[in-house]
């Protein structure tokens, strides 16, 4: 048996689906895309899987993170995290494109110790939101 490579009967096809995310540079660290498995925001073929699920060239692959979601399909898998250009070799980015800045509501900004907001405050943070 090989101790440095895992065991033997391992499927070198397959890899952990968030050691797979981290490694093509979807999140920021592996415990990131742990964190969204278990939150429920990562879906392999349509279900929600957890941590361990392995995925294998072919698989689409949701993320929700960062307040968008991405769609991905598993080209190649890899253990270790790669640089930013061999990573885009993994995968086939099918996301929808972000949305532009100017669309992006504008948050109103209070002086830090300015105290609750007044009626008046919260009725032109909603105008400026649009609600």
């Amino acid at each position: 048996m090989d101790y440095g490579r895992g065991m033997g009967s391992e499927d070198e096809t397959a890899v952990r689906v968030d050691s797979w995310i981290w490694s093509v540079r979807l999140t920021k660290t592996r415990s990131l895309a742990a964190s969204a498995c278990r939150a429920g925001h990562v879906k392999v073929n349509g279900e929600r899987v957890k941590a361990a699920h392995a995925v294998r060239p072919g698989d689409e692959v949701r993320l929700f993170h960062a307040g968008r979601e991405r769609i991905v399909v598993v080209s190649r898998v890899v253990r270790k995290r790669v640089g930013a250009a061999a990573a885009a070799e993994c995968l086939v980015d099918k996301s929808p494109p972000p949305p532009p800045r100017e669309e992006m509501a504008a948050m109103g900004i209070r002086d830090r110790g300015a105290g609750r907001p007044t009626k008046r405050d919260r009725r032109d943070l909603e105008r400026l939101r649009g609600l």
